[in-house]
């Protein structure tokens, strides 16, 4: 998987990029491996029909094949291709949440072979709300299987420098449609039986009880299922999203932080803080920020890029100050528990 040539297809829209677009579209058909841009991450885009090419983003990520992958439509209408029933509550969710960051799971019909959805008998589908994602699934005349374009357990890539970064020599091409917009993976869904919560995302839990008030959120979002654990969602069950260096979330009083993470790099070299812009002046050693502690959109949109910048600037270690679990910050707490490999320090 290390020989690939990986074409470089800059698309800055639909309209200037039609024929890198077409490019992208026949490496598809063909079973082959492109990198996509989404609103949420960057994804690696195979044909979700054909079980060799699915196979392929296995390989070239290094994912375990029991992890299942997101199937990608580009209109609601192509709902009924991957799925072989559609439950009323799929529909309201649809009407409401897409084209956008909401993944849902459902019965799986015939189309979807079993390495797609990890032998499970449903399937995760989404409509993404990017455009070029949208136009290169309506021009390739298939729905794509597509999991984070990065290698399996490191931060998911918001731009294509990052997949470039990943997985050069590794896929057959990077479209690169600028950076994505929400930054963080979309929210899943399971639609079969009780609706339940897998994996929070800027499609918030409370958005969703707004039309499913009997939502429940599974208890894998904010600790560690079991290592036999067969899961129906991505990201449920190994570490991810980690830098090269150790990460701890560190979890108190929000004022405390700060002269915690002071003390601790008194003690010892290579200490780097994960913070809010207010922690800036505060710290006495290297910072990175995500953005205000009250804007969880702009640290969502900045987190992977931030874990990335990690290894860039050599940390040996990183404190994260842990979000509040509420609105899109359980999104952010569901991300840097995993990158944090569920190691929290109470202060």
């Amino acid at each position: 998987m290390s020989n690939k040539q990986t074409k470089w297809l800059p698309i800055p829209s639909v309209a200037e990029g039609m024929g890198n677009l077409e490019q992208a579209a026949a490496i598809l058909r063909k079973g082959g491996l492109v990198a996509i841009p989404t609103e949420t991450v960057y994804g690696l885009a195979a044909d979700a029909t054909n079980p060799q090419a699915v196979t392929s983003i296995f390989e070239a990520k290094g994912r375990p094949q029991d992890n299942p992958l997101i199937v990608h439509i580009h209109d609601i209408q192509a709902l009924s291709g991957p799925s072989r029933e559609i439950p009323e509550s799929a529909l309201l969710l649809a009407r409401h949440f897409w084209p956008g960051p909401l993944t849902m799971i459902l019965p799986k019909a015939d189309c979807i072979p079993s390495v797609t959805s990890a032998g499970l008998d449903t399937v995760a589908i989404r409509l993404p709300s990017h455009p070029i994602a949208r136009a290169l699934i309506r021009q390739a005349g298939i729905p794509l299987a597509a999991p984070s374009a990065n290698r399996s357990g490191s931060p998911s890539p918001t731009t294509a420098l990052h997949c470039l970064h990943d997985l050069e020599g590794r896929v057959d091409a990077i479209i690169d449609g600028g950076p994505c917009q929400v930054g963080v993976e979309s929210t899943v869904i399971s639609l079969v039986g009780k609706p339940r919560l897998l994996r929070p995302g800027a499609i918030t839990a409370e958005k969703i009880r707004s039309l499913l008030p009997d939502l429940e959120i599974d208890p894998a979002v904010v600790q560690q299922p079991p290592p036999d654990a067969q899961v129906a969602s991505p990201g449920m069950k190994y570490k991810h999203y980690a830098p090269h260096c150790p990460v701890f979330l560190v979890d108190g009083p929000v004022e405390a932080f700060p002269n915690w993470v002071n003390a601790q790099a008194a003690q010892e070299p290579g200490i780097f803080a994960l913070c809010s812009d207010e922690d800036l002046p505060l710290l006495h050693c290297p910072a990175l920020s995500l953005g205000p502690l009250a804007d969880g959109k702009a640290q969502a949109s900045h987190l992977f890029g931030v874990l990335r910048e990690l290894d860039e600037k050599g940390a040996k270690k990183a404190y994260a100050r842990c979000p509040r679990q509420e609105g899109i910050g359980l999104a952010l707490y569901n991300r840097l528990i995993r990158a944090a490999a569920f190691h929290i320090i109470k202060i």
